[in-house]
């Protein structure tokens, strides 16, 4: 799909929507996306509870023709760096061939009278292209419950660069909706064999 003033419009607004310091969020975004067509975005806005503080922060996944970008907004407390509350951005451009697995994990209710079409409760989406990776070992063990030998470790190794949960009860089913049209285009760029 090309750039439409459609498609960027409807980025800018889902950013305003988020109401989440939508001039800032904004700026970075069309900053790292430069003049590249929008195929897709998602815009999510979390709340989270800090101890006593309650946390905003904000992701924007945006699919161009050749990358995915990631931009992560976050607020922060006046501390010892800052006397006043401040708001750290970042982004990062991932090109599609770099991209490497997308996850989708659907949790549906009532799964034995599921209608296809029917949105999930929830969805979380998970995005690897190499940046990131997590390592969880444990001593590895042999059938014989009085081995007292040295078996080593075992354990996996998962590539954790991007997960997202959006839920119809926290974000809507709206938000679930565009998760899932998300995903299936950045599952189709990625799958395209000429990149």
């Amino acid at each position: 799909m090309a750039k439409t003033s459609t498609t960027t419009q409807g980025l800018r607004a889902a950013i305003e929507r988020s109401g989440y310091y939508p001039a800032l969020v904004a700026e970075a975004v069309e900053a790292a996306v430069g003049g590249e067509p929008v195929r897709s975005y998602l815009v999510h806005q979390e709340t989270t509870f800090d101890q006593n503080e309650v946390r905003r922060h904000v992701t924007v996944l945006v699919l161009t023709g050749n990358r995915f970008i990631v931009s992560h907004t976050d607020e922060q407390a006046a501390d010892n760096t800052s006397p006043t509350p401040y708001a750290t951005t970042s982004t990062e451009s991932v090109k599609l061939s770099r991209i490497s697995s997308i996850v989708v994990s659907r949790v549906v209710a009532n799964p034995e009278s599921y209608t296809p079409g029917t949105l999930p409760r929830e969805i979380v989406l998970t995005i690897g292209w190499g940046a990131v990776s997590r390592i969880d070992l444990e001593p590895a063990a042999c059938g014989d419950p009085n081995c007292e030998a040295d078996h080593g470790y075992t354990g996996n190794s998962t590539a954790d660069d991007l997960s997202l949960r959006v839920s119809e009860a926290g974000d809507g089913p709206e938000t679930v909706r565009q998760a899932l049209t998300f995903a299936q285009a950045l599952s189709e760029a990625t799958a395209d064999p000429t990149r």
